[in-house]
């Protein structure tokens, strides 16, 4: 499947106001699921890029500006090849049942940046819905952290948020809402205290899922969803947000150990006091055929 991703981020100000260095974090790595075959970056006022990988391996563009302005405008183009998930749907069922993990002392070694708590429960909110969970999985599907995302899924009322961040896990609870990156953020926390090595994920995702089915995430934005390593199969998706695992609608541009490592784009202005007038962020994705 061959798709074409549009993604603009378009910040205004009430006055000309000057650039620091933005990083921008909106080129997916090719891999084995995700082809990148064609890439553009256009940024509006002129823009020196310097690519670099970051500590995760992702591929990260520095932009640095001379010339102030009113309104910063990024737009990313990609054509990518999406092809089968990496852990197809037919092998997440009730009989192939996870209760747990183990890993090996050199998987363990690696992975211990994603299996350390980033999000500190002083009041043990995540703990305690994490025993009322436990108490319920006898009726769940038999894999844990399908049953983990489900139930984030009907739990919370999703909800759009354009400002900055992402909430506290706990926060999402007590609120019973959230946005996509919200329920990624609290399922990734709530799984490494089930001693599961999780990280953070932001990409895009398709309008429709394989069996036609709607999706609850707003369509045209960003998209957030977590990865969990599994022993023999290795970094698998879950998407509370829309109740998704291993789907290939998941686009997938970078991996984090926290929200703000991976954030598509991030930046600073000097300007006067109020300076700041919105930000717009727009993504459409369609279908192509097969490029020349």
């Amino acid at each position: 499947m061959y798709l074409r991703i549009r993604h603009s981020t378009t910040y205004r100000y009430g006055g000309p106001v000057q650039f620091g260095p933005h990083r921008l974090m909106l080129r997916p790595r090719d891999s084995f699921d995700l082809r990148v075959v064609d890439t553009a970056l256009t940024i509006s006022p002129r823009a020196r890029i310097r690519w670099m990988h970051d500590a995760y391996g992702n591929s990260v563009a520095i932009a640095n500006f001379d010339e102030p302005a009113d309104t910063l405008d990024i737009v990313s183009e990609l054509v990518v090849q999406r092809f089968g998930s990496a852990l197809p749907r037919t092998e997440i069922e009730p009989s192939a049942a996870v209760t747990g993990v183990v890993y090996s002392e050199g998987e363990r070694a690696v992975l211990q940046p994603y299996l350390d708590l980033a999000a500190a429960d002083p009041d043990g909110v995540l703990d305690h819905w994490l025993t009322d969970f436990r108490a319920r999985i006898g009726q769940g599907s038999g894999h844990l952290l399908r049953d983990l995302a489900h139930a984030i899924h009907a739990g919370l009322s999703y909800a759009v948020r354009y400002d900055e961040g992402t909430q506290h896990p706990a926060d999402t609870l007590r609120q019973q809402a959230g946005s996509c990156r919200d329920y990624a953020w609290l399922f990734i926390e709530l799984a490494r205290r089930m001693g599961f090595a999780a990280r953070f994920v932001t990409g895009y995702i398709h309008d429709r899922t394989p069996d036609a089915a709607g999706l609850v995430s707003t369509v045209g934005l960003t998209h957030a969803w977590a990865d969990v390593f599994i022993p023999g199969d290795g970094w698998v998706e879950f998407d509370p947000t829309n109740d998704l695992v291993a789907d290939r609608q998941l686009l997938r541009v970078a991996v984090a150990r926290v929200p703000e490592d991976a954030s598509p784009v991030a930046g600073s202005f000097t300007g006067l006091t109020g300076s700041f007038l919105g930000l717009g962020v727009g993504v459409t994705i369609e279908t192509v055929d097969r490029p020349a």
